[in-house]
């Protein structure tokens, strides 16, 4: 298989994991619709500098190295959880407080950078991804891969899990899905505040389960 065979197949496979539902699209999609754009667009670019970080750890083999250490591994994803539940109980319990849209000057400039941190710490929280694309690696990448292609493999990700995460701030910054969402703000804060909670808990629950201790 040529590299550039190799090259194409990750990437594919990256993109179908980052097409699945899960945290991350519940924090990009609501940041878009609650805030406007330009902030859906400042977590998707969190959503990539995450990807990248994990990427790059799995191709230095720092997986295979989490998974031997059984216990700082669990302990990675019950504070992952955590952080999950955290953020879900923020979005729950500010479900009823008014939208507040855009604003201009520094304030919003904190606001965007406090978006990309949120993306980037939500990407980070689950363990689970750099074992994912450890995996990926291990099955497609060859023995003694060219370097370009160990190169380009970072980048790409950043591409890949940010261009999602674009499209789907586009989509959902969009004037309909707003509309909708100031509708029923309430209601819609509430289901994507108790799904990502649940989310979070279910990752602790896995670690504290874990018979390492």
């Amino acid at each position: 298989m040529s590299s550039q065979v190799i090259f194409v197949s990750i990437l594919g496979a990256i993109l179908i994991g980052a097409m699945s539902p899960g945290p991350n699209f519940i924090l990009v999609s609501r940041t878009a619709i609650a805030q406007g754009r330009s902030a859906g667009v400042a977590a998707a670019l969190g959503m990539g500098l995450g990807g990248a970080c994990l990427g790059g750890l799995a191709l230095l083999g720092l997986s295979a190295l989490l998974l031997r250490a059984e216990t700082v591994f669990v302990l990675v994803k019950i504070l992952g959880g955590l952080y999950l539940v955290y953020v879900g109980f923020r979005i729950f319990r500010h479900a009823s407080t008014p939208l507040a849209f855009e604003s201009n000057g520094p304030e919003r400039a904190r606001s965007l950078g406090s978006n990309l941190v949120t993306g980037l710490f939500i990407q980070l929280s689950n363990p689970k991804t750099v074992i994912v694309y450890g995996s990926i690696f291990a099955a497609l990448l060859p023995a003694e891969p060219e370097r370009w292609l160990m190169l380009a493999l970072v980048p790409m990700l950043f591409g890949i899990e940010a261009g999602w995460y674009m499209v789907v701030a586009l989509v959902f910054s969009a004037r309909a899905p707003r509309r909708a969402y100031v509708r029923a703000k309430a209601w819609i804060d509430r289901t994507a505040g108790a799904v990502m909670a649940g989310l979070g808990a279910r990752l602790a629950a896995e670690g504290i389960s874990s018979r390492v201790w």
